[in-house]
Formats: structure tokens, C-alpha cells, sequence
């Protein structure tokens, strides 16, 4: 059996593939090297994974995940999962090469993520080429969830917003500023408190501060990402996350109005990563 794993910052999915079908799927808890250590890896593998999947039946594991564009972010994963599965081949890639692969299979592109985080390359049917670094919540991310919160926190919190936008997000969050720079600066996993503010700007997209911001968000990243790739004007961009998929018509908006074409927009690259492992 196959077992594939697509893990953003968020969440993860794990697809067990047998006999050519999809057999199984769980989720779980982003598998992000940059946010986890090894022991708390080893304790989400345990609790999750394997009361449902025995290890012993699993020939081969494709784990793509973000922060895993380093060898020694890759060697975390790797540990943690040969520590289990310990007959198993494991491949350890980002999670770029599994949205290339996804939206494009063998054929070339500028793959972009757009989720929790983002991120793009450019793909040339076998390999990641070209990677404009993405930075992380602090520095870049343009276009994220988290980009998003953080603009919209920014405004919030120095009264730059609507009246009854902010009237709206009292009522629904009730949060202090105490409370909102202790999530930032205190807590564990900011970059998910801060992302967690990207639903409610989908609830309210119709105001037309919350769409000019999306908008703003999505036209940085094309700005910051896309437009850094040579071919951008000549090959195929296409999408993958849950913020590009929420989001798909404004995206295609920003992307239009700067002369973008955009291919495709999926949720998510598991379908996708089925199928070109299917096919090898």
C-alpha cells in the first residue's frame, strides 16, 4: 500500500492508496517542522495515525509538506515517521513540488499556495526550477490567511476600519487588544490565531473594505511571487489552498486586471498527487 501525505501549517491530510483506490483518508494537525519538535510530531503519529493505519501494510510514503524545503526540516520528518513505519521507503518533499505536481502532473507552470500561507515555483514537468522565497507570516505570505488577519488586525486595532465592521467583529470575537497581542506575541502558533480571522473576511466579502483588502492581498502576491518568474507570461498559473479556492473570483479579478490567465484553482493537491502517483 501507498500512503500519501499533504501537510500544510494547518492541517494534514493522509491518504491510504490500495490496490489503486483511495482505501482511507484522516486528518490531522499541520506536520510543520518549523511549529512541531520531534516528540510532539511522534505524539500526533500515535494518537492519529496509528490506531487507523497499520505500518506494517505500508509499502511506500510520499509526505509533502510546508517547511520542509531544507534537508535538515526534511530529516525532522523523516525521523519521525521512520521512527513508525520502520519498513518503509520514505520520500520527503515540500509541498510546493506537491501542488506542481497536482495542478500540472508532467507538464510545466507556475504552481501557487495559497492557504494558511504562500508560496509559488515555477515547475518545468519534472522539477521545481525557479522558488521565489515566501518568507513565513513575519516577512512575506502575501495573499495567505495570515497576510489577511495580520492587515486586517493592523486596521483594526488602529480604528482604520468601518464602524459597523468593527461593530461586527466585537460582537463575533470579543477580543482586548491584551488579549490579541498576547496571541502574537506570547502564545504558541500565531500565525494560526491570526489566520483564523481570514473566515470571518469570507463571511464578510461583501463589504468593501473586507474585498479591496482581499484584493490588495491577492495583487501583492502576483507582485511579490508571480510576476518574479520570467515565463509568467508564457506558461500555465494555476492554485491550490483553501484561501484561492474561498476566494476564486476575487483572485481571478486581480489576476485579470494585471494580464494573468489563471488555468486552475483547486482546494487542495491530494486528487491531484493520486493520480500522478498512479501513473509513475
Amino acid at each position: 500500500m501507498i500512503l500519501i501525505i499533504d501537510s500544510g501549517s494547518s492541517k494534514a491530510d493522509w491518504v491510504l492508496i490500495k490496490d489503486k483506490l483511495k482505501f482511507k483518508q484522516i486528518q490531522t494537525e499541520g506536520f510543520n517542522p518549523y511549529y512541531f519538535d520531534f516528540n510532539e510530531l511522534k505524539k500526533i503519529l500515535k494518537k492519529h495515525i496509528t490506531p487507523n493505519i497499520n505500518p506494517e501494510t505500508v509499502d511506500k510514503i510520499y509526505f509533502y509538506g510546508a517547511g520542509c524545503s531544507t534537508e535538515n526540516k526534511r530529516n525532522i520528518i523523516n525521523n519521525v515517521l521512520s521512527n513508525v513505519f520502520t519498513n518503509t521507503k520514505i520520500n520527503i518533499n515540500h509541498d510546493l513540488l506537491a501542488a506542481a505536481r497536482a495542478l500540472f502532473g508532467r507538464s510545466e507552470g507556475i504552481a501557487c499556495i495559497l492557504g494558511t500561507g504562500s508560496n509559488s515555483c515555477y515547475y518545468d514537468g519534472n522539477k521545481i526550477v525557479e522558488n521565489v522565497p515566501s518568507l513565513g507570516y513575519l516577512f512575506g505570505d502575501e495573499g495567505s490567511g495570515t497576510y489577511m488577519g495580520k492587515i486586517f488586525l493592523t486596521n483594526y486595532l488602529k480604528n482604520k476600519i468601518p464602524e459597523n465592521l468593527k461593530l461586527k467583529f466585537d460582537k463575533k470575537f470579543n477580543l482586548s487588544l491584551e488579549q490579541i497581542l498576547d496571541n502574537v506575541y506570547n502564545y504558541s502558533k500565531p500565525n494560526r490565531f491570526i489566520s483564523s480571522f481570514s473566515k470571518f473576511l469570507s463571511e464578510n466579502i461583501s463589504e468593501p473594505f473586507v474585498k479591496n483588502l482581499v484584493k490588495d492581498s491577492f495583487r501583492e502576491f502576483f507582485s511579490e511571487q508571480v510576476y518574479k518568474y520570467s515565463k509568467h507570461s508564457q506558461v500555465p498559473v494555476s492554485f491550490i489552498g483553501t484561501v484561492a479556492f474561498i476566494y476564486e473570483n476575487i483572485l481571478r479579478e486581480a489576476a485579470q486586471e494585471i494580464g494573468i490567465s489563471i488555468q486552475s484553482i483547486e482546494k487542495n493537491p491530494v486528487n491531484g498527487l493520486i493520480k500522478f502517483h498512479l501513473s509513475e
